[in-house]
């Protein structure tokens, strides 16, 4: 899960990535309303955290701009002010919830949790293509009776790949995902982890081969089984 903090308190946010990250949840911080709409704007995110009180533009500005631009990723506002009016606003302007600080980091994360599961109807615990499964709780790959445990950037590598079968995958596009958008990560990063994916397959003896593209990307591709 890819977490945007927007948070002008600077240790606050620190602390929340560090948190976030505790939990293998990939995180991007910004510090303003106007970078934090424009990082929001992408579509990367699967939960946007986000303070009220922000300079350039507030957090009820950003929050309206995205659902004004059909952006749905869910968000939940944070402020120091404990006021129902604040709360109205915040939900009239599309937020999904709403805390106030100080808040304990195992509420947060409950919350951030209960805000993934609404993206969707069906919450997927397994992904699968062709004679592979990947399950999204632990991480490991099955082929038959084998198994292999992924590490963190395999396994979002190949998620995003499974989510998109037999469509090619820019490399941008997983950089950007995976490292996220401030990363200095070039495509030699994601050839490795295309390359430690493909020795698991290997391994697994899987019948699914990960196929390049030449100067675009990557996409799955099978035998017939």
């Amino acid at each position: 899960m890819r977490i945007l903090i927007v948070e002008d308190e600077i240790r606050l946010a620190e602390a929340l990535g560090q948190i976030m990250s505790e939990h293998k949840y990939a995180v991007d911080m910004v510090h303003d309303g106007a970078d934090g709409l424009d990082y929001a704007l992408s579509g990367l995110y699967d939960v946007i955290v986000l303070d009220v009180m922000l300079p350039k533009r507030s957090g009820f500005e950003v929050v309206r701009e995205l659902r004004a631009k059909k952006v749905a990723t869910p968000v939940l506002l944070l402020t120091a002010r404990d006021e129902i009016t604040d709360k109205v606003i915040g939900l009239d302007c599309g937020a999904d919830d709403y805390m106030t600080k100080p808040f304990s980091p195992e509420e947060l994360l409950a919350r951030i949790r209960a805000l993934a599961r609404r993206q969707g109807e069906v919450v997927l615990e397994e992904l699968s293509f062709a004679d592979l499964t990947l399950n999204l709780s632990t991480r490991c790959l099955c082929s038959g009776s084998k198994s292999v445990h992924l590490g963190f950037k395999e396994f979002e590598v190949l998620k995003i790949l499974m989510s998109n079968p037999k469509i090619v995958v820019p490399k941008e596009d997983l950089i950007t995902k995976v490292w996220g958008m401030e990363s200095n990560a070039e495509d030699n990063n994601v050839e490795a982890y295309i390359s430690f994916l493909r020795k698991k397959f290997f391994f697994l003896g899987s019948k699914a081969g990960i196929g390049t593209v030449r100067k675009v990307g990557y996409r799955l591709e099978a035998e017939e089984i």
